[in-house]
């Protein structure tokens, strides 16, 4: 038996905008650790962040936790977020993802950036590096307003990143995407920011063309963001998305092979999400040993 670790947020509420965990057996049912309180809390850049995102390091074991600098509970609202927002991502770093370095802030948005939002990683076996990428609303020269563009940087260590380059855009502002490896492929999810709706692609490479995938469930799914997604114990894939325009936290979702873009939204009973509400966050695959570990430290 193996575990789940969940980092996330909570929402726009006093401390919601900090690092919670939860952790579970199967993948589908959740309990908080920390009594439902934050694990970790960011004191630079605006105080708060969102969108957490866990990673290990295949090579050292080293693990990552990266997240947005952003807090709308201090009031500036959503335009100042996405058109003088913070272009640094927060790090926090830890060998057995109990004990945790202080938090630090990487500058990784190019200078125009008017943000950078929902940070996330995958490891490149080749360069043996991660390849981090992130959404970053941008003006580029002849256009009348700025649109959100998915950006990319490399980093070994989450100190020191190359040049940050334009990983993909879409005709409509683009955010929020995750990058699934399976079959020999990956699996690139984003949301769509104008239809509120997610869309599925693949390649056979990081860097190469990811090709559209059809899916009925996730074309019909709308006022839906922070897709995530892994593997459960039994081979399936499963496929969450934070329901933000109704508030409900995240949905989850199943499929026997993430190529057929064949969703089954899960019934009520099918899981449980805990008790707090989870907003945008990550999912890493644990030890059972770790699965003890971390109740132990935290506690429920």
């Amino acid at each position: 038996m193996a575990g789940y670790l969940f980092s996330h947020f909570i929402g726009e509420e006093k401390d919601g905008e900090q690092i919670y965990f939860a952790v579970s057996r199967d993948g589908l049912h959740w309990k908080d650790l920390n009594a439902g309180m934050p694990v970790l809390y960011s004191h630079i850049g605006t105080c708060g962040v969102r969108d957490p995102f866990l990673v290990k390091n295949p090579r050292s074991g080293r693990n990552y936790l990266i997240a947005t600098d952003l807090r709308i509970e201090a009031g500036k609202g959503w335009t100042c977020a996405q058109e003088q927002g913070s272009r640094d991502l927060i790090v926090w770093e830890s060998q057995d993802l109990i004990h945790w370095s202080r938090e630090r802030a990487c500058t990784v948005g190019i200078p125009e950036a008017g943000c950078v939002w929902a940070p996330e990683a995958v490891y490149d076996m080749e360069k043996e590096a991660f390849l981090v990428f992130f959404a970053s609303k941008v003006r580029k020269e002849g256009e009348q307003k700025g649109k959100h563009r998915i950006y990319a940087a490399y980093t070994k260590d989450f100190h020191e990143f190359s040049e940050t380059f334009l990983y993909f855009e879409k005709e409509d502002d683009v955010i929020d995407t995750t990058i699934l490896e399976g079959q020999g492929r990956y699996y690139r999810i984003s949301k769509d920011e104008t239809t509120k709706r997610l869309i599925l692609e693949s390649s056979e490479a990081l860097l190469g063309q990811f090709v559209r995938i059809e899916s009925p469930v996730l074309d019909a799914l709308e006022g839906v963001e922070g897709p995530e997604g892994y593997l459960l114990p039994d081979g399936r894939w499963c496929l969450m998305a934070d329901q933000f325009q109704k508030g409900e936290g995240y949905l989850p979702m199943v499929t026997e092979s993430l190529e057929t873009g064949d969703f089954r939204i899960l019934c009520r009973d099918e899981y449980n999400m805990g008790e707090t509400r989870k907003r945008h966050g990550g999912v890493l695959r644990i030890t059972d040993e770790k699965y003890g570990e971390l109740v132990r430290a935290f506690g429920f």
